[in-house]
């Protein structure tokens, strides 16, 4: 499992933000959601994250810019995500899946992502 820390934009703000391989979905704090358009779900999901299970009733479409690429994908709105090792909230936690989808891959040794198989077209059969 690798975890990478660093910001990401939406919109005009940064956000700090948690890629890890080792969490499928991707999640963001309801403070960030604002800026988002959301979408109740229809039933409660339990999702054990940081130690604490949580409740995720809502989803929002994620729409932001990592190393200048364009990414979006849903993500799941909770009211915290935790803290990182240098006691800095966790505002988005990017998720295998996520990165999966657009080509990141993690460097560990480097503390940083790569985005050179980011896909440059999509090709649906």
């Amino acid at each position: 499992m690798g975890r990478i820390r660093q910001y990401i934009e939406i919109g005009e703000k940064k956000y700090w933000t948690l890629f890890d391989s080792g969490a499928r979905n991707t999640y963001v704090i309801k403070e960030v959601a604002l800026n988002l358009p959301t979408f109740k779900l229809l039933g409660t999901n339990p999702v054990a994250l940081g130690g604490k299970v949580h409740t995720i009733n809502e989803n929002c479409l994620l729409s932001c810019k990592i190393k200048g690429y364009n990414i979006s994908d849903h993500a799941f709105v909770l009211d915290s995500i935790g803290i990182d090792e240098e006691k800095k909230p966790i505002e988005v936690l990017i998720g295998s899946l996520l990165m999966q989808r657009w080509g990141i891959a993690l460097i560990p040794e480097k503390e940083d992502i790569d985005l050179s198989n980011y896909p440059k077209e999509f090709v649906e059969f």
